[in-house]
């Protein structure tokens, strides 16, 4: 056999799965290597856009819709997290410190684009046109809920502004959704798909999957990550130990960006880009907003428990993103004290109309529980339901059905 001599120069590595080079040095790449991944934003905490070219101009009506919208969803928080301390709903997830992640990436998105959220993005639904009677509906699972009662406070969901239903269970949305991608992709339509999830949900091996899955299929995908410091008590520093999610994003083969989280105009000039690029060249996009949850995990959560009350007060008043927006319309001579004291006040009112709405209707009958999941129900499903209906007429005083539809037959 004969043997060739090769140029060390000349051999290249030709092992499938890399692209990489020989050499002669043994060296680990440790995190330290790299520098960390810069931060996009536009505007800074003042309100000020920091360079001119990256100004997205919109339009007075554009920025006033924004703005509306997120303290209208600030406002709706406030009043259902006291009516669950009040005993009114069984649970609820407030937003704050939020707002520019969900209407920011919503004002970029094509209405029918597929939004798949876990359970932090009310405004992406708001900003779709899901109404206050909507969100309260589904919150007291009254007779006129989507869901039927069926669902937990929160876990919204709407077929025609193509929201897929929120379900608990961290980062099952994230596969789903690249299949759904996949799906858009092989239909040839040109729209794609915006995956919401948190830090604590990038730990789970559902996001992994959907990653390789999205990029190896090359998927018009965005993966949108909030990472707002917190996995409920969990703090970042013990999630992961590199530079945070975005670093995971190029491994995967991901056009990935870091973005200010808090800047509502750099959030949307973020989704927008990554919105090309998935539908011009069907690539799977990693977006992370790094901002920071100022409430409370949820109302069966208590966070002074793990963080001190100085910290959360510091992101809600030095850095919310709901007053970064207010200084710009300040600043552009747009907005006022005025106009603030007489919009807060309109939304609080029309808040609490659609509360009061709420509150008043019927709930489902208790039957329902049988009902939607096959198109004719099966003998075992009719039996259990008779089984129920029986013992709820035998003790009446336990089931006080006055507030209650009938039910369906």
């Amino acid at each position: 056999m004969s043997s060739q001599t090769l140029d060390l120069e000349e051999d290249k590595p030709q092992f499938p799965g890399s692209r990489s080079e020989f050499t002669k040095k043994l060296e680990f790449i440790t995190p330290d290597v790299y520098n960390g991944i810069p931060v996009y934003r536009v505007l800074d905490r003042q309100g000020k856009i920091i360079e001119a070219d990256q100004d997205p101009k919109l339009s007075k009506e554009a920025v006033y819709d924004m703005y509306h919208k997120m303290t209208l969803l600030n406002t709706m928080d406030r009043i259902l997290y006291e009516s669950q301390r009040q005993g009114r709903i069984s649970f609820y997830m407030t937003n704050y410190g939020e707002e520019a992640t969900h209407m920011g990436s919503a004002a970029a998105l094509n209405p029918g684009d597929i939004v798949f959220g876990q359970y932090r993005e009310a405004g992406v639904l708001m900003y779709r046109g899901f109404t206050l009677d909507q969100f309260m509906n589904q919150c007291y699972g009254n007779a006129e809920d989507a869901g039927r009662g069926r669902q937990m406070p929160v876990h919204y969901g709407s077929k025609d502004l193509n929201f897929v239903t929120i379900s608990s269970p961290l980062g099952t949305q994230m596969p789903q959704a690249s299949g759904a991608a996949y799906a858009l992709k092989r239909s040839g339509k040109r729209l794609c798909v915006i995956c919401y999830f948190g830090d604590g949900a990038a730990s789970e091996g559902d996001a992994h999957a959907a990653f390789n899955f999205a990029a190896t299929l090359e998927c018009p995908i965005i993966f949108f990550c909030r990472n707002n410091g917190y996995a409920i008590s969990t703090p970042t520093s013990e999630q992961y130990r590199g530079d945070g999610i975005a670093a995971r994003g190029p491994s995967y083969g991901m056009a990935t960006l870091r973005v200010d989280g808090n800047d509502a105009f750099a959030v949307y000039n973020a989704v927008k880009a990554a919105r090309e690029l998935a539908v011009n060249e069907n690539r799977p996009v990693l977006i992370e907003a790094m901002t920071y949850r100022i409430g409370h995990h949820s109302t069966s959560d208590d966070s002074t428990a793990y963080r001190s009350v100085d910290e959360v007060n510091y992101w809600d008043k030095q850095d919310h993103p709901i007053g970064r927006l207010r200084h710009y319309m300040v600043n552009q001579g747009w907005w006022d004290m005025e106009k603030e004291k007489a919009w807060m006040k309109q939304a609080r009112n029309e808040v609490m109309q659609a509360f009061q709405r709420a509150e008043k209707k019927k709930k489902p009958p208790p039957s329902e529980l049988f009902y939607d999941t096959y198109k004719e129900m099966p003998p075992h499903l009719q039996q259990q339901r008779e089984q129920m209906r029986t013992h709820v007429a035998q003790y009446p005083e336990n089931y006080p059905l006055d507030n209650f539809e009938k039910d369906r037959d």
